[in-house]
């Protein structure tokens, strides 16, 4: 295994840290700058790239992350604008792609620094020879904190790789003389916080305990009891008596939400049981759903998307939701006010309140999207980057799908139709008007709207209209690719004839629809 020695820099670290990059660099090798927000990574990659110089190939390399999106953003041209100069930043804004493409231009030494959160610090092997931790302190609800040694020690091990270096540094910056002591004394000469069992977490137990239930694993409480024993959440709880009730109170629950069974000392799941273990709900967020669907059954208020959407930004599935200004807060309230919602409105003085307009503020940005906002405008908007938007939407989607299974499970199929719309808009970012053009190969949203708006509306509309209409709406070959779509492939008849020089005695004009 590779040393690795940590230091720590008593200059002010805006300066610090572009003397370090600049060494760095004089050394040939490469670096990994980690700070605490996405924007002081982005402030800090810019920082650095003037004082570097743009090369022909890197101009290639920023047109590609600059094309990522189909729309480029404001992000995107700051990523280019740093990525010409061999440095990047990296954080989970960023669309998957863009996120590859600097991680791979990193290991062939194309991209020469990353400035990056603490996204990067865990799971991947790259070829730093320097770890330059910045921020050791992070704002949370209690205000800002120092991060754990844990955090900092996976930081400071992105440098120096076995497969790359024989040894690498870990340089934390410091301000001042008294700031160098503490950092020392906590995180070069501290230890790393213990460990704790996720199965303490209610969510995490629960779901587990579905599970095993599910696959025939656990068929009583007693071989519950007998099975968690072993763990090392049992290890570390010490008190069996006690977590025995524990797992007894969680049986109940998922009994008194039909997820289980029990008779005559044996614990069955419920098909209903067995599906959510297989959609790998919490059961909670499960036994929500079913109640809500079971609500929009017995009501005559029709199923609204955006109540759909405000059902999925309830889970804990779903979190962190967007943060809420206070300034916010009374648009967010108009728009409740102007919705039937699946779930109760809770008390404004509870604590579940904050959380409730979160998802008020999630669900509209997933509505944005929806009505063909694009990522310049969710930035706008609500303050979210193509990669935050993309994991929500993947997330919904997810959630969407599993409330059409216990939909379908509880028998409710009213709600499915509105659902499966929901669906198809949350993947293609369309206004329901564009659902009967997006389905087709090569239509996404810009070209279905395009057709839409020169009265192209559905499937007969395409065999209608001829082919150099399409053509001058979509291009030759995406018309072309239309019209085989939908049956009509006279354009191809049209063209082999023309080379067979038999058009006229075909009885084909270049009117033919």
């Amino acid at each position: 295994m590779p040393s690795r020695s940590s230091h720590a820099i008593r200059t002010p670290s805006k300066v610090a840290t572009v003397d370090v990059i600049l060494d760095t660099l004089q050394k040939s090798k490469q670096a990994i700058v980690f700070v605490n927000t996405k924007r002081s990574a982005e402030k800090e990659a810019e920082e650095i790239a003037k004082h570097l110089p743009v090369t022909s190939e890197l101009c290639s390399l920023a047109e590609h992350a600059k094309s990522a999106l189909s729309k480029p953003t404001e992000q995107c041209m700051r990523l280019a604008g740093c990525v010409q100069h061999g440095v990047a930043f990296h954080h989970a804004g960023l669309h998957s792609s863009q996120r590859s493409l600097i991680e791979d231009s990193f290991r062939i030494g194309k991209v020469k620094v990353i400035c990056a959160t603490p996204t990067l610090a865990a799971g991947v092997d790259l070829p730093a020879f320097r770890a330059v931790i910045r921020d050791l302190k992070r704002f949370s609800s209690q205000g800002m904190g120092w991060i754990p040694v844990l955090e900092y020690l996976q930081m400071a091990g992105r440098a120096g790789r076995p497969s790359y270096d024989s040894f690498g540094e870990a340089i934390i910056l410091c301000n001042t003389e008294s700031e160098c002591e503490a950092v020392l004394e906590k995180y070069v000469r501290g230890s790393p916080e213990p460990v704790f069992s996720k199965l303490a977490v209610e969510p995490v137990l629960r779901a587990y305990l579905l599970s095993l239930t599910a696959s025939g694993i656990i068929h009583s409480v007693e071989s519950a009891h007998v099975f968690f024993s072993k763990t090392f959440w049992a290890h570390q709880y010490g008190d069996l008596t006690r977590l025995q009730r524990i797992l007894e109170h969680q049986v109940d629950l998922l009994e008194e939400w039909g997820f289980v069974v029990q008779t005559k000392n044996k614990l069955v799941a419920t098909k209903l049981g067995e599906r959510v273990a297989q959609l790998y709900l919490d059961p909670y967020t499960a036994h929500e759903f079913v109640v809500a669907i079971a609500k929009s059954s017995k009501t005559s208020v029709k199923v609204s998307s955006f109540s759909l959407l405000h059902l999925f930004c309830n889970t804990l599935e779903l979190r962190p939701l967007l943060s809420v200004r206070q300034k916010e807060c009374e648009l967010l309230q108009e728009r409740l006010a102007q919705e039937s919602l699946l779930q109760p409105e809770p008390d404004m003085f509870d604590e579940e309140y904050a959380d409730w307009l979160k998802a008020t503020k999630t669900a509209m940005m997933l509505e944005a999207w929806m009505n063909e906002k694009d990522d310049q405008d969710l930035l706008e908007l609500f303050d979210v980057r193509p990669g935050e938007s993309r994991a929500k939407l993947d997330l919904a989607d997810w959630l969407c799908y599993s409330l059409v299974e216990l939909a379908k499970l509880s028998k409710v199929f009213g709600v499915v139709k509105e659902l499966q719309k929901v669906r198809l808009r949350l993947k293609y970012g369309v206004r329901e008007e564009l659902l009967p053009l997006i389905r087709l190969e090569g239509i996404g949203r810009v070209r279905a709207r395009k057709l839409f708006r020169n009265g192209i509306k559905d499937l007969a509309d395409i065999k209608l209209k001829t082919f150099d209409v399409l053509r001058d709406i979509v291009g030759a070959q995406v018309a072309k690719n239309l019209k085989k779509q939908v049956g009509d492939n006279v354009p191809e008849i049209v063209a082999e004839n023309k080379r067979r020089g038999q058009l006229g005695l075909m009885g084909f004009d270049e009117s033919t629809p």
